[in-house]
């Protein structure tokens, strides 16, 4: 029998096509409608913050915040070098220097020690992520911005759902940015949010990122804004997915469950750790191997057997916008990336198919061992 397993691929069904339905039938199918506002009223709640504003995408998201935040030439800000790349080009939009920081290596989320080191005067505000839906180690960042004035903005793009010491990630820092791309937790097909319990920031960034419009003036622009809006169909595809949150954060828990218990056993395979008080939404279940798996011929073999998978992210100071941004080794981050492999997490699969990639692995590894 064939078996399909997919690695991140979107669950979507009869309840999106219905709201799709409704979008196009009232004919408000692109930045004005009111599924939008209630999609952003939806994930505020879920959130616990005062507010939200949606964007275009988590990317966009992260631009407005750092713009709102009036973060620009000279200044700089502290990202970790092991995330996806869409936390860091921001960072240049605005024309400041991205700081790259190294890992923890039980959690892989950025190391507050290494913040610490690499904070000088034109330092102006901090990025942790979130990776692979772990929260970071919120309350040593928040005390380090407290300490040297600094803004915080929760790249949380992976962590829907998860939470630190009780409070949802992306709304413990000034900023958090959410994205809704076909392979998140969610999706809207594409887009994301900014999130904050500062009203008027959020009005403001509202107002930026639809093209800073003064709509009791027509068409009058007093600022450079961006087109940045959300469409009322993706908010409607939105809508229909936060019904559904709930139950794709328990299979992604039970996922997360069934790879520890069948291979926490091989000595030479570790996973992400969650910090102290931190509730992991496990958007992406990943293993760490030893130095001598061969990852890529791992891929390869596993890919023959029908199991996708997918590496985890090269850190960032590997590119070449990025190279003369590197400082210091980065030691923990490069080792996480060469050494590790995103398994299948997409809540299409059954607990049988994480059972066969699991048997798969096993065998893999058993083989190559012996």
């Amino acid at each position: 029998m064939c078996r399909n397993i997919y690695l991140d691929a979107p669950n979507v069904g009869q309840a999106e096509k219905e709201l799709l339905s409704k979008a196009i039938d009232s004919t408000f199918v692109s930045t004005v409608g009111p599924f939008v506002p209630e999609f952003e009223q939806r994930l505020a709640r879920y959130l616990g913050t005062e507010g939200a504003v949606s964007t275009q995408s988590g990317t966009a998201a992260l631009h407005v915040a750092l713009y709102e935040l009036g973060i620009g030439e000279g200044d700089e800000v502290i990202v970790p070098a092991l995330t996806f790349i869409a936390t860091v080009n921001p960072v240049l939009y605005v024309g400041a220097k991205p700081v790259f920081v190294d890992s923890d290596i039980n959690t892989w989320n950025v190391d507050p020690e290494d913040i610490e080191r690499r904070i000088t005067k034109k330092t102006k505000a901090i990025i942790p992520v979130h990776l692979f839906g772990n929260p970071c180690d919120m309350d040593a960042i928040m005390d380090i911005a407290r300490r040297h004035d600094l803004y915080v903005i929760e790249d949380a793009t992976e962590s829907l759902g998860a939470r630190y010491k009780g409070s949802r990630t992306g709304a413990l820092g000034d900023y958090g940015c959410l994205s809704f791309n076909g392979n998140k937790v969610i999706t809207t097909g594409g887009g994301g949010m900014v999130v904050s319990n500062d009203k008027d920031r959020l009005k403001h960034a509202r107002f930026l990122a639809n093209q800073a419009r003064d709509e009791s003036r027509g068409y009058f622009h007093p600022e450079v804004g961006f087109n940045y809006r959300m469409t009322n169909i993706e908010a409607a595809i939105g809508l229909a997915q936060i019904e559904k949150l709930d139950g794709f954060l328990e299979m992604k828990k039970t996922f997360n469950k069934i790879y520890k218990d069948e291979l926490s056993d091989f000595g030479f395979i570790s996973f992400q750790k969650e910090h102290e008080g931190a509730e992991s939404c496990w958007w992406l279940t990943c293993i760490v191997f030893d130095n001598e798996t061969d990852i890529p011929e791992m891929q390869e073999k596993l890919k023959d057997q029908g199991v996708p998978t997918r590496r985890i992210f090269v850190p960032a100071t590997d590119f070449p916008p990025y190279k003369d941004h590197k400082e210091g080794k980065l030691e923990n981050s490069f080792s996480i990336y060469e050494r590790g492999l995103c398994l299948p997490s997409s809540t299409l699969n059954t607990e049988d198919d994480v059972h066969y990639v699991c048997e798969k692995i096993k065998k893999l590894v058993s083989r190559n061992r012996s």
